[in-house]
């Protein structure tokens, strides 16, 4: 970033939204996070702020305030279009005519109906307005949020850990600990970014997990959700029962709950082909606020996620262990042939300690069809991940 006496450029102070915008992950939800930076008529910054959590001050108004008078004249960059409703906070559209800015250059449209329209507002106004800078970046930082508004229920992120062909436990059930403690506190900040954090039956009978945020500084806690269907995984003294973080356990409509005085919460849901339906498990998380969802069950439940067509990241820690023997990581997903296959588009590799982090997006369904019509020839190099981090933009 460029000190303030220098000019900034366009690109550079958007990327220095971005930047700001992910410092409101996981504190939020269920409002979006976003990110402003505003420069003054000279092109330095003056003033930068971002979304700190749900019913405080929006992006601009912090940046406002730190800018004062220098604002005007001056540009803002916003990582989401300024919205143009009164709702816990008045409209960021009319802080920002009223504070004299002269231009707002914003990354990406509100899809809320009840907030959009703050570009419109602007223009009336003779501010000059412009859209869509650097706006795949701050996409993919506020991609839960907009998930949730465009789709009608929580983006979800399935993680899991595993040996270098695949297992995720040994032959004897053995599975602690397959990646390194690295890898391990790593999830911790996944979990800290996530309003809920999700297992199923097997896990919490086999791992008795606790799911909560540790060693993550000022982290929210996410709510724990155990898919229990037949209510009879989660025994009296779980430890996801103590008091760390809320929990929720997602049984059968039809299932027995006469032994069930020692759960605190508990959400009644149809059943589908496998266990309970997810589209109605994410319908009911995202009534009760929930944006973002880190899916951490096991084979049995992650299969589940993939063959309802919900899951929108994977991020697979791998070690370099091998096993030969014992679980794969994802169970069956109701593929059965390889033109059914989930392509996926790696985004990100990194090490983590000994570990390598694989991210990966599914890749849309024309491309994976184009994918398919055109095989790669046999014996033709494909791309290794390298050692180093490597992002695509």
């Amino acid at each position: 970033m460029a000190t303030e006496a220098e000019a900034v450029t366009d690109a550079d102070a958007m990327r220095r939204a971005i930047a700001l915008a992910a410092r409101g992950l996981g504190s939020t939800s269920p409002n979006p996070v976003v990110g402003c930076l505003i420069l003054d008529a000279a092109g330095r910054p003056a003033g930068e702020g971002f979304h700190r959590r749900a019913g405080g001050p929006h992006a601009e108004i912090h940046a406002l305030r730190a800018a004062g008078e220098r604002a005007r004249g001056g540009t803002a960059y916003v990582t989401l279009e300024p919205c143009d409703h009164t709702g816990r906070t008045g409209p960021c559209s009319q802080a920002l005519i009223e504070a004299g800015v002269a231009r707002v250059s914003y990354a990406v449209a509100d899809p809320n109906p009840q907030a959009t329209g703050g570009a419109r507002t602007l223009r009336a106004a003779g501010i000059a307005v412009e859209q869509g800078l650097l706006a795949e970046e701050a996409e993919a930082g506020n991609i839960a949020w907009l998930t949730s508004v465009r789709r009608g229920r929580p983006h979800v992120l399935w993680k899991y850990a595993a040996t270098l062909d695949g297992r995720i436990a040994a032959a004897d059930s053995t599975s602690r600990w397959i990646t390194s403690a690295e890898a391990r506190a790593d999830v911790h900040r996944l979990r800290a970014e996530a309003d809920a954090v999700v297992v199923g039956s097997g896990t919490a009978r086999t791992d008795d997990p606790h799911l909560a945020v540790r060693d993550v500084e000022g982290a929210v806690q996410p709510l724990r959700v155990v898919v229990d269907t037949e209510a009879t995984a989660v025994r009296a003294g779980a430890r996801i029962l103590d008091g760390a973080a809320p929990t929720l356990i997602a049984v059968a409509e039809d299932a027995d709950l006469t032994d069930s005085g020692h759960l605190p919460d508990v959400v009644r849901l149809p059943r589908g082909v496998r266990g309970l339906d997810i589209p109605a498990l994410l319908a009911a998380l995202h009534e009760r606020g929930v944006r973002s969802v880190l899916l951490e069950g096991g084979p049995v439940l992650a299969g589940s996620f993939v063959a309802a067509g919900a899951v929108d990241k994977v991020v697979g820690y791998l070690a370099p262990v091998l096993l030969g023997a014992g679980p794969a990581a994802l169970g069956d997903a109701g593929i059965t042939t390889i033109a059914e296959a989930l392509r996926l588009r790696m985004t990100e590799t990194a090490r983590i300690g000994p570990d390598l982090r694989i991210t990966a997006i599914p890749e849309p369904a024309t491309a994976a069809a184009s994918a398919e019509a055109e095989p790669v020839p046999a014996g033709a190099p494909g791309p290794v991940p390298g050692t180093t981090t490597t992002k695509e933009r």
